[in-house]
């Protein structure tokens, strides 16, 4: 695999099976509309096509709706070459090293050989935006950013802005997936063999060069990069952000949606594993003393209160949600507060509060500088053998034992530091657990 990271900021019966391709046909389909020696024989009974299921958004204030559309096939072993020689990794924002940073990574489509500078750009457009809304605005320097250049034979992708518009690109974007026009599908195996090209992918956007408004969420693939899900979005529509941030609520924070369709649906199953859904009432959360019962008569940012609003998860009964419209109902709008717990809790699964720190598998001399990488507004604590050390003794930079206090009695002493994250945006104790970390060193005699 190559890898290179710079630090900076025909005839007719192919144009027909393009074209059938560009509004989500098949490839088996659109060979049998095309006709010829290839095409599906209609006496061979078809097998079932796999498929995936895909979230996809009708516009900027509107509400989401899922839909399946074909599996992507394997990829071939020309695609496969194509990728290797191509897939520059770019960073665009960083914070620290991989490890101990959440790394989102951009992946641009239908950006030619001449128009990588441009993906850049609009990637740190894209995150501008994103990293503007909250809880991500108060959590900027937990995230890295990378741009994997893709590129592409045509400039545009598919269905933008007809359907009859067919590009030649990398990924395969498409508008008008499975005859959605909003849905921007993309080929996922080519998208899991790009990012991979970096180095810890925790985050996946495919950011497709357009101005049509429209996206997709692929919330049900685990990627063996490590990812879950892909989201993708057009370049240069002006809200098309709003699509991003509502699928890394699904993926960071785990959310589930709190939508629905049918007005007469009904929700009839065990209570959901969710943190924003719930079959109860606000009054039997605060008695049981589960899901949000401590936001509850909270006042929200999305607006409103806390409480137990009907409808979510598809169902217009049986399930309730903690505000009236939040992001994960309508896009738009702000996270709801046990929405931002849940986002929080997730940021810091992958990137702990300590960033790095002095080796701690070697004892240390009592005038060797100990440290400490933490994110911005983390609390640190220090201590020698479970005592706490005065605040006046770590004042001068990175301490050392013998500043801590550490005495010269020929004994084996321990330093430890404890980080924790202060944010009052988090109360559920297991979710605090991952804002606090401690680490210790032995002090030689």
């Amino acid at each position: 695999m190559r890898r290179r990271i710079s630090r900076i900021g025909t005839a007719t019966r192919t144009h027909q099976i393009r074209i059938a391709l560009a509004t989500g046909v098949t490839a088996a389909a659109a060979l049998a509309a095309a006709g010829g020696a290839n095409a599906a024989d209609p006496h061979q009974a078809a097998s079932p096509e796999p498929m995936q299921r895909v979230e996809y958004f009708t516009g900027p204030n509107g509400h989401p709706r899922h839909t399946e559309v074909p599996a992507s096939a394997p990829l071939s072993t020309k695609e496969r070459s194509t990728i290797e020689g191509d897939g520059d990794v770019t960073s665009i924002v960083q914070n620290g090293p991989v490890e101990s940073k959440l790394d989102v990574v951009f992946i641009g489509d239908g950006y030619t050989a001449a128009q990588q500078e441009d993906f850049h750009a609009d990637v740190r457009a894209k995150w501008s935006k994103i990293s503007a809304v909250e809880p991500y605005a108060s959590y900027k320097d937990l995230f890295n950013v990378w741009a994997v250049d893709a590129v592409s034979q045509d400039s545009g992708v598919s269905g933008d802005p007809t359907a009859d518009v067919v590009k030649n690109t990398a990924l395969g974007s498409s508008f008008f997936c499975s005859n959605t026009e909003r849905l921007l599908c993309v080929d996922t195996n080519k998208v899991e063999s790009y990012a991979s090209k970096a180095e810890d992918p925790d985050l996946v956007i495919v950011l497709a060069n357009a101005t049509k408004y429209g996206g997709a969420g692929y919330n049900d693939i685990t990627s063996p990069s490590g990812y879950d899900g892909i989201a993708t979005a057009s370049s240069d529509h002006p809200d098309s952000d709003q699509v991003a941030v509502h699928e890394t609520g699904h993926s960071l924070g785990k959310l589930a949606d709190e939508y629905w369709y049918d007005e007469s649906s009904t929700y009839e199953g065990d209570e959901p594993g969710g943190s924003n859904l719930s079959t109860l009432s606000a009054a039997d959360m605060g008695a049981q003393q589960t899901k949000w019962y401590r936001w509850l008569g909270q006042t929200s940012p999305d607006g409103g209160t806390v409480d137990a609003y009907e409808g979510g998860g598809y169902y217009a009964h049986g399930l309730n949600r903690p505000t009236e419209n939040s992001i994960m109902r309508t896009l738009g709008r702000e996270f709801n507060l046990p929405g931002r717990e849940a986002m929080i809790a997730g940021f810091h699964r992958h990137a702990p509060v300590l960033a790095g720190t002095t080796p701690t598998d070697r004892a240390l001399g009592k005038d060797q500088r100990i440290s400490v990488e933490a994110a911005h507004g983390v609390r640190l604590r220090w201590s020698v053998d479970g005592r706490p050390v005065t605040v006046a003794a770590r004042d001068a930079g990175p301490p050392t034992p013998r500043a801590l206090g550490v005495p010269a009695d020929g004994r084996t002493h321990t330093v430890s530091v404890r980080a924790t994250d202060p944010t009052d945006a988090v109360r559920d104790p297991r979710l605090r657990a991952l804002l606090t970390e401690t680490s210790s060193w032995r002090v030689a005699r």
